[in-house]
């Protein structure tokens, strides 16, 4: 029988094992190696370069909204079937299965692949995704059985911060031993990639998908070693019981105002950083011209403040409630957000910078920090603000619920960016959007309980 400090370990090591899809396959190697793919297929349809570009960022833009479309549809729905039959861990193996598939199937993107390379890269691409977010729903849920209300604030950042550092890990570990530059052909390290891969082909690169399904694989042991589901009676599946469950628990939304408020914020301050992270890699890769191994290097410095931000977030979140947290990282993001817009290599809002000088790359390098100690921040008191509103038997019911309010907006947020894209050709103005979701989200987080609805 696994000890209670165990329990909460083996809870840590899903962020751990999980964090590679985002920081991996969404942020720093396969969206921007994606981006090139793209840009490639487009130029050869006799697109100019900016247009290829803007194409390429409209493309990834739908295929995430895709993919969280079908998770905001299917998030509540599964949630209120796990709560009514009282299994969880079931869903988070489940789930697991698509991550690995999904991300495992990248390795067969190649260049010059056409559109149908395109097509199946986003379908992959979405399937390891969703695996990814519906398992982080079910084992969210099992938060609230871990400890006490008053801990879950440093335990959600701890786990965080745990998470950040196993993507910094897996991302050193790609940089140094496997991804190549596309004119060099060397990693990080000035040699070849291991285990004799082509960088022609740019094997080293496309590893990322089987590397990120092996470190899942091997890093989940620990949790389903040390996790059990709470002690709750088990029940059949009944379909009308676990539906009706979700309609009461919408229908109440009505007279939990505290809920209801921070379920829409949520929708639009997470769905914004979402969509922040699957696009930095490709504007970096498309407005700066950064190399795989610059966009590495980038994200090296988003993990390192990710993760030493979520662990202090963590204990403010414990110290001062979840909201202020929540707050404080919004406005970080506006203000980055604001910059990436008006930035490119000849300017920043209209002040003159010499194209040649690296100033663009360091603005852009201390963006990248920004967002990884918001963002990192922004996450963890979110999970906490949402476990002071459920209790542990209704934990998947309510994650599902948050899940669908981080989705909602997350396939608005990339169908957004791609619009603007295509409408103004510009990947700049395409970002634009993002600042309007963080400000509503920021509005309407005035009228969330700091406590939620636990007793005062």
């Amino acid at each position: 029988m696994a000890s209670a400090r165990q329990r909460i370990w083996g809870w840590y090591f899903f962020d751990w094992a999980s964090q590679p899809y985002n920081t991996l396959l969404l942020t720093f190697i396969f969206g921007p190696y994606f981006a090139e793919v793209a840009r490639g297929h487009f130029m050869g349809t006799g697109m100019d370069e900016e247009a290829a570009k803007a194409a390429a960022q409209a493309y990834w833009g739908w295929g995430l909204a895709v993919a969280s479309f079908t998770i905001a549809i299917l998030a509540p729905i599964l949630g209120a079937i796990a709560d009514g039959t009282g299994r969880r861990l079931v869903w988070v193996w489940t789930f697991s299965a698509f991550y690995v598939v999904g991300s495992w199937g990248l390795w067969w993107v190649a260049p010059g692949g056409g559109e149908a390379m395109l097509f199946w890269a986003v379908c992959l691409f979405g399937i390891g995704f969703i695996g990814m977010e519906f398992a982080t729903i079910f084992t969210n849920a099992l938060m609230p059985s871990l400890t006490q209300a008053d801990d879950l604030g440093a335990i959600s950042g701890s786990g965080f911060a745990f998470g950040y550092l196993g993507g910094l890990l897996a991302l050193i570990v790609m940089l140094l031993f496997f991804a190549e530059g596309a004119d060099s052909g060397r990693t990080l390290l000035g040699t070849q990639p291991l285990f004799g891969l082509d960088p022609e082909a740019r094997e080293g690169t496309r590893f990322v998908g089987p590397f990120t399904a092996l470190w899942y694989a091997v890093f989940m042991i620990p949790f389903f070693l040390w996790v059990k589901e709470p002690h709750t009676d088990r029940r059949p599946l009944h379909l009308g019981r676990a539906f009706a469950s979700l309609k009461d628990l919408i229908l109440s939304l009505r007279y939990r105002k505290s809920l209801s408020a921070y379920l829409a914020s949520s929708l639009f301050y997470r769905d914004a950083l979402n969509a922040l992270y699957g696009f930095g890699g490709v504007y970096a890769s498309g407005v700066l011209g950064w190399s795989i191994i610059q966009i590495g290097i980038f994200g090296i410095v988003g993990a390192v403040t990710a993760m030493v931000a979520a662990w202090i977030g963590g204990r403010a979140d414990r110290a001062f409630g979840p909201k202020p947290v929540i707050s404080g990282s919004i406005l970080v993001l506006i203000l980055v957000c604001l910059i990436i817009v008006g930035m490119s290599r000849e300017s920043l809002w209209g002040i003159a910078m010499d194209p040649a000088s690296r100033l663009s790359d360091q603005i852009f390098f201390a963006c990248g920090a920004l967002i990884g100690a918001a963002g990192g921040t922004l996450q963890a008191a979110s999970r906490t603000m949402m476990a002071r509103h459920t209790t542990p038997d209704r934990a998947t019911e309510a994650f599902g619920l948050f899940a669908l309010s981080g989705k909602v907006a997350s396939f608005m947020a990339p169908a957004l960016i791609a619009l603007a894209t295509t409408i103004s050709g510009s990947q700049r103005i395409g970002i634009a959007p993002l600042v309007v979701l963080f400000l509503i989200g920021l509005l309407l987080l005035r009228f969330v309980k700091p406590k939620g609805e636990m007793p005062a």
